[in-house]
């Protein structure tokens, strides 16, 4: 028996909520024989994703979020994918690259997840097709340790772009950080915010991230998808590289956190994947994303640092409470 606390979304696909979820994606088969933007708006797909790309015709992707299968052997409950060599892996991921291109506008961009030995291929194979921009690495947090060699904690996610023309939000992703030593120009902070709970400063974002949290049993976010991203994570690429109203795509949705980011955002989206379970948790998470719209670590439009919850959820009971930088 699951604890009340336990928030994990962990149903069956042949369960009332699995069949009723399911009835809200988009089933792909063989009479379906092209998509229209307008169909796939909004909407979860049930399928192959070379399949359904086939059947997309027109440019209309403003952001691709990518989280492909690591070259690893995963059971995804049921659907597994086996570890390749280099070589199969590096035509695999050839072939879902050139999938995706013709949907793509010609100022979208494309971020792409991948596990340290993953990225050695993707990084190579991504730069034939787009434009590198930049690679972001991000601490997992969690992860076993080994007996004979350093324990795996770390995350990339390549940024590539299909041309120079693109979108970058720089002041939608500023961090909220502790000000340690803070300066003052006649007497008055200056570039930092002075507060009772302490001193901040809202700072660029580097491409290291060390203020993610990866989802846990207590977390609403959280499903029994094995490789499930943050919410926060996702909400970063969302906010610095698409506009309200963007179509956001990801051809490998997993349990949903693109869709329900994206949605949360004020995105349009679209996402593809294969095993029906998944689907359904995607749509409950949808379905949760209409009333709770709250993204862990991102309030009042700042990203902040891990550990400090009390303080964002002082701020949310004092209303009148307001950042002005001095």
């Amino acid at each position: 028996m699951k604890s009340k606390l336990n928030k994990t979304i962990d149903f069956n696909i042949e369960s009332e909520q699995g069949k009723k979820y399911l009835k809200n994606c988009i089933i792909d088969n063989e009479n379906i024989k092209e998509y229209s933007k307008n169909e796939i708006k909004n909407k979860t797909i049930n399928g192959d994703s070379f399949s359904v790309l086939k059947k997309i015709k027109n440019k209309f992707v403003d952001l691709m979020i990518v989280d492909p299968p690591y070259n690893l052997s995963k059971d995804y409950h049921g659907f597994k994918f086996n570890d390749k060599d280099d070589l199969s892996y590096e035509l695999y991921t050839k072939s879902w690259i050139e999938a995706i291109l013709s949907i793509l506008k010609e100022n979208a961009s494309i971020y792409v997840c991948c596990d340290w030995k993953s990225s050695l291929i993707i990084g190579t194979v991504l730069s034939n097709y787009f434009n590198i921009q930049n690679r972001i690495t991000w601490q997992r947090e969690k992860g076993r340790g080994a007996k004979s060699n350093w324990k795996n904690g770390m995350e990339d996610i390549w940024f590539a772009t299909v041309s120079n023309k693109y979108t970058f939000n720089l002041d939608k992703v500023k961090v909220r950080r502790k000000v340690i030593a803070p300066y003052r120009k006649e007497g008055r902070p200056k570039d930092w915010i002075e507060t009772e709970e302490g001193n901040f400063r809202d700072t660029c974002p580097s491409n290291f991230w060390d203020d993610i949290s990866i989802p846990y049993w207590s977390m609403s976010e959280n499903t029994a998808h094995p490789t499930q991203k943050p919410e926060k994570l996702i909400a970063k690429l969302i906010l610095a590289s698409s506009n309200e109203n963007d179509f956001i795509f990801d051809p490998f949705l997993g349990s949903g956190t693109t869709s329900v980011v994206a949605k949360k955002l004020n995105r349009n989206y679209c996402g593809i994947e294969q095993n029906p379970t998944y689907c359904a948790w995607t749509e409950s998470r949808l379905e949760k994303a209409k009333k709770d719209k709250t993204i862990q670590g991102f309030f009042n439009n700042v990203f902040w640092e891990r550990n400090t919850l009390a303080i964002q959820n002082k701020l949310k009971k004092e209303k009148e409470y307001e950042f002005n930088i001095l």
